[in-house]
């Protein structure tokens, strides 16, 4: 149904994703929410409710819709909306210069590296990927601990900037697998 160009509640630029979707500032959201909340803007902003109006009104839409998208993409995706959450609490990631990680979990990259290098079956990788998926799931894990609960910033950037790593490991293993399986 068309809202003739009109928004059923004004909207604000400068708010946070999480104000945008009216939920929580927290790292633990529900994901049902979030898809319905998302649904409900895009049919508030979306360009084809603006067809009749003007060209400012259309670009106004496009943008609105634009910054919808982001927002959604940003927060159903755990690493950057725990990213996002840090930068909004003032602990910026820093991840293009600062790539200093705990020696133990550098060791534990070494040891993927040396496994997956290692790895020549489908079985080899496949149990490769589950102790990466459980390294992922701790990883989250304490991030929202770091985050809603200890409201510790500091510990979450470093649990983020961990995800980062896992998630590029995990890319390179899915991309193997997927050559395996061409093969």
């Amino acid at each position: 149904m068309a809202n003739d160009g009109v928004l059923k509640q004004p909207l604000s630029l400068a708010a946070t994703d999480f104000e945008l979707f009216e939920l929580p500032t927290q790292f633990e959201l529900n994901r049902a929410q979030l898809d319905a909340q998302w649904k409900a803007l895009q049919q508030q902003v979306h360009p084809d409710q603006f067809a009749l109006q003007g060209p400012a009104e259309k670009r106004l839409a496009m943008q609105w819709s634009l910054r919808v998208n982001e927002a959604y993409q940003r927060l159903k995706n755990p690493l950057r909306r725990a990213a996002y959450l840090c930068e909004l609490h003032g602990a910026p990631l820093h991840a293009e210069d600062n790539t200093s990680m705990p020696a133990e979990f550098l060791m534990q990259q070494m040891q993927w590296r040396e496994d997956l290098d290692e790895a020549h079956t489908e079985a080899a990788l496949t149990a490769l990927q589950a102790d990466i998926n459980d390294a992922k799931q701790q990883a989250l894990q304490r991030c929202a601990q770091s985050l809603d609960v200890d409201k510790n910033w500091l510990a979450a950037v470093q649990e983020v900037r961990a995800l980062m790593f896992i998630e590029r490991f995990e890319e390179d293993l899915n991309n193997r697998l997927d050559r395996l399986e061409d093969a």
